[in-house]
């Protein structure tokens, strides 16, 4: 015999949720008596942006087993002080992203952030990348982030990467103090060093040997770079970063 349970999602947990069960209350019905976990996810909603779970008022960790006509309410971070179900990443944040997030990739490298991207990683190796070395998992699909083995991720709202970043900087909560700037490389991510004229000047362009004299390359794949219009470029968004949005 089939029986009941009713749920309601709070603040950015809608995203995930069709039109007609947001802010409302849903009715679940199951046998059995499930995990939470599972039940929230198969309503549609990733475990690695649930922070707290109340049971008919009372905080609940994942384990819990679902019983008949619970009433549940679900929050995202930073909502409730309770039992906190989202585990503190460990500083600095590290991050691996999955194969549409490549522009993103090049901004948070930009910042300075150790962000792993490759779009020939399959979705097994991104998740085996987020398990072993305990990086948080960009993602702009929700399925992988249900697998039960991930432990840091967020799903990007917006297909656009400036976007993106603003919301990555939001929900972590990072700040200018935790920016590297300029110090990976936007390319493979590896740190980048000064380097002497003399060293790198047979990849320099003509003009760039005549007019530029401060350098820095990747210690991984050798790229240079130097101070031009792009340089000015990134400088300018990055200012609009510490800027409020209006």
């Amino acid at each position: 015999m089939a029986s009941a349970a009713r749920f309601r999602f709070h603040g950015s947990l809608n995203d995930f949720l069709h039109h007609s069960q947001k802010d409302n209350w849903i009715s679940y019905t199951f046998r059995e008596l499930p995990a939470i976990k599972d039940t929230i996810e198969a309503i549609g909603v990733p475990h690695p942006e649930v922070d707290v779970i109340l049971v008919n008022g009372k905080a609940v960790n994942f384990t819990y087993k679902l019983q008949p006509d619970d009433v549940v309410e679900v929050y995202p971070a930073g909502t409730l002080q309770s039992i906190n179900l989202i585990p503190e990443p460990k500083n600095p944040l590290r991050f691996v992203l999955d194969v549409h997030l490549g522009k993103l990739a090049r901004l948070l490298r930009m910042l300075g952030f150790d962000t792993i991207y490759d779009p020939a990683l399959s979705e097994k190796q991104i998740v085996g990348i987020a398990l072993s070395e305990e990086r948080i998992l960009l993602t702009r699909g929700t399925e992988i982030l249900k697998l039960k083995t991930i432990k840091y991720g967020y799903w990007l709202r917006s297909q656009d990467p400036e976007i993106q970043l603003r919301e990555v900087i939001t929900y972590y909560n990072l700040t200018a103090l935790m920016f590297r700037l300029f110090s990976r490389c936007l390319v493979c991510n590896g740190e980048i060093k000064q380097v002497q004229k003399e060293a790198i000047q047979a990849q320099l362009p003509p003009k760039t040997q005549l007019y530029f004299h401060e350098f820095y390359q990747c210690s991984n794949c050798r790229r240079v770079y130097w101070k031009g219009s792009h340089f000015e470029r990134m400088q300018e968004f990055i200012q609009t970063l510490r800027e409020p949005e209006n």
